[in-house]
């Protein structure tokens, strides 16, 4: 794999339509990921194929604010949305598993995005790509543990 895309996966004590549904509620993000401080459905969405998300990152240097489109919705099986109209997917898989579910994160740094890195940051783009595939390494795991953690005490 190569280092612009990644996955990582965890054994969650969850069967896979209860973790689906925590999971595809983008509103909870913010609870999860160390960068996500929060997601809002814009203009009333859901986890549907096509829906739009808003969503508010944050780290010591800077915050800002990105917009999202759900790719997949299957309930149970997968959940994923690309943001910035293609730049960056994110996906889960819920994979049944004995004792429950293994939840499966995957992040693909998208042609489209590395070219409107070039295009946005110039001289600066390959700094910036590798900040945000170093952020999405290390936050997955973090992600996957917290998500983990609120499915197995609910």
């Amino acid at each position: 794999m190569s280092e612009l895309s990644y996955r990582e996966s965890i054994l969650v004590a969850c069967p896979p339509d209860e973790l689906y549904d925590l999971v595809s509620d983008v509103t909870r993000m913010g609870e999860w990921s160390p960068i996500c401080a929060a997601c809002w459905w814009d203009d009333g969405g859901g986890p549907r194929p096509g829906a739009w998300f808003t969503g508010r990152n944050q780290t010591p240097e800077r915050t800002w604010e990105t917009r999202s489109q759900v790719v997949v919705a299957d309930p149970g099986r997968e959940f994923a949305f690309e943001v910035n109209h293609g730049f960056v997917r994110w996906g889960y898989t819920f994979t049944p598993a004995s004792g429950g579910t293994e939840l499966t994160e995957s992040w693909n740094f998208l042609p489209k995005g590395i070219a409107g890195f070039h295009d946005r940051y110039g001289d600066d783009a390959e700094a910036q790509i590798a900040e945000r595939t170093s952020a999405a390494h290390t936050g997955i795991p973090v992600t996957l543990a917290a998500i983990k953690k609120t499915a197995e005490s609910r």
